[in-house]
């Protein structure tokens, strides 16, 4: 019996151990962006008042703006990869702030680079802050429709021969088929 005890300790501490390196730094941060994008994603909606989007999107802006003061950018070390993913859409989000997304995205490029946050969340930033600034955009991400409900680029991409290869990079699919996603999610 005891031998069967610490095969089965010997066992089970490396997969708890495993375990515990997996769990974010930080949970209560991570459950708090899981929140702060739960209700920013409530308020997308065309049923939402305009109040309600403005409310939200400036408590999201200023907590944003708090959390990276005190911890940097908030990558898959600190509050996993939901918790990240859920920082960058906040930072994504707050288009009437364009130092903070600016600030997130040099921070979230530092992450990248640690291989502490997602690439392919980092190439959405990288265009948002280039359609913002009215400058081409480097992976095609941001795109909307004309009047007559035809998607277009919001600024023109930057050398479009090559875009697919600098999505492949950044772990995006072709542009073609992003396309398609769009136009069937109409």
């Amino acid at each position: 019996m005891r031998r069967f005890l610490i095969i089965l300790l010997l066992a089970v501490l490396p997969a708890a151990a495993a375990c515990a390196d997996d769990a974010p730094a930080d949970p209560g941060l991570r459950a708090e962006l899981l929140r702060m994008l739960k209700v920013d994603q409530e308020v997308r909606t065309l049923e939402a008042s305009q109040e309600d989007w403005d409310r939200v999107e400036k408590a999201n802006t200023d907590r944003m703006r708090q959390i990276l003061d005190a911890h940097g950018w908030p990558g898959h070390a600190m509050v996993g990869e939901d918790g990240a993913h859920a920082a960058w859409a906040l930072v994504q989000h707050a288009d009437r702030d364009l130092d903070l997304q600016r600030r997130g995205l040099e921070l979230m490029r530092q992450a990248v680079e640690r291989d502490d946050a997602d690439p392919s969340d980092l190439a959405y930033l990288v265009d948002r802050v280039r359609v913002a600034e009215r400058r081409p955009q480097v992976y095609g991400t941001q795109w909307e429709t004309n009047p007559q409900g035809e998607w277009r680029p919001r600024t023109p991409i930057e050398d479009e021969a090559k875009v697919d290869e600098r999505r492949a990079a950044a772990g995006l699919k072709p542009l073609r088929e992003y396309l398609e996603e769009l136009k069937s999610a109409r």
